[in-house]
């Protein structure tokens, strides 16, 4: 799969699920809101970001990824302490009302805490937690994930508060209308909190690994590696960043709350291809 001025090459069973929607003449589905991170960490004198890889049966099944998912409805009424800005300044950012972006700023720390097992809150605003691998924390984990219990009152019950700060704001992606299962997904970048490691622990995805940008697009590009575009765009966004300083720098100026929604082309006389709308 590469970037070129012509788009990208689309796998063979989107081709077929496009053609299928046009031709029955499908109405698209309403997206549902999401959020995904990119993980970075310190690597030598550069950094990588933590990819994961769903499993065959879930939508996207084979994919490589963030972690991530969607917007759970108890997101947006939860009560807890909270660090770094505040909802309404994190609804300029990502151009939706304050009780939106909360939403979407705790989905963001609580999926990435169910599907890598790292955890962006701390005793207060200038702190994070350390090692959350041991036995009580995974059994926290696993209640979350199964709904049996919300992410605000696993913070409350540690005395957390969410660093949101912790969250940068990279872009946000609506996936295309052919797609049975739509999603509206805001992208953040957050590096890897000091102390803790990633695990892999989430149900949905069946390998894992820590990698360079530049050599995930590379390995993306060669095949080896199967990412639809928003990864894969990502990716190369993150990568032209010279170091994880500059990625922060990036974020800062980027916008975050105009989506773009990749559009298959289907020519009767060439390979289809998606373009960035």
């Amino acid at each position: 799969m590469t970037i070129d001025g012509h788009g990208f090459p689309a796998p063979p069973a989107l081709v077929e699920h496009a053609r299928r929607f046009r031709a029955e003449g499908g109405v698209p589905a309403v997206p549902r809101v999401a959020a995904t991170v990119l993980l970075l960490r310190p690597a030598g004198d550069d950094f990588e970001v933590y990819l994961i890889r769903r499993v065959a049966a879930m939508t996207f099944g084979g994919m490589y990824a963030f972690p991530g998912g969607g917007v759970d409805p108890s997101d947006s009424q939860a009560h807890l302490e909270w660090a770094g800005p505040t909802p309404a300044g994190w609804g300029e950012r990502l151009g939706v009302a304050p009780d939106a972006a909360q939403a979407v700023v705790c989905a963001a720390a609580r999926e990435v805490f169910e599907e890598a097992g790292v955890l962006l809150a701390g005793p207060d605003a200038a702190t994070v937690v350390g090692d959350v691998s041991g036995d009580d924390w995974e059994a926290a984990r696993v209640a979350l994930e199964q709904r049996r219990g919300g992410f605000a009152d696993l913070l409350a019950r540690r005395g957390l508060t969410l660093r949101s700060d912790l969250l940068l704001p990279w872009s946000r992606w609506i996936t295309p209308e052919f797609e049975p299962r739509r999603f509206d997904t805001y992208f953040f970048v957050a590096l890897l909190p000091e102390g803790q490691r990633t695990r892999d622990v989430s149900g949905e995805a069946d390998h894992t690994l820590w990698i360079r940008p530049a050599d995930a697009r590379a390995r993306a590009e060669a095949g080896e590696l199967t990412m639809l575009p928003p990864t894969l765009v990502t990716l190369t966004q993150v990568a032209a960043a010279s170091d994880l300083a500059g990625v922060a720098r990036a974020a800062a100026t980027r916008d975050a709350a105009t989506p773009v929604t990749p559009r298959l082309d289907l020519p009767d006389d060439d390979e289809p291809r998606f373009l960035l709308t």
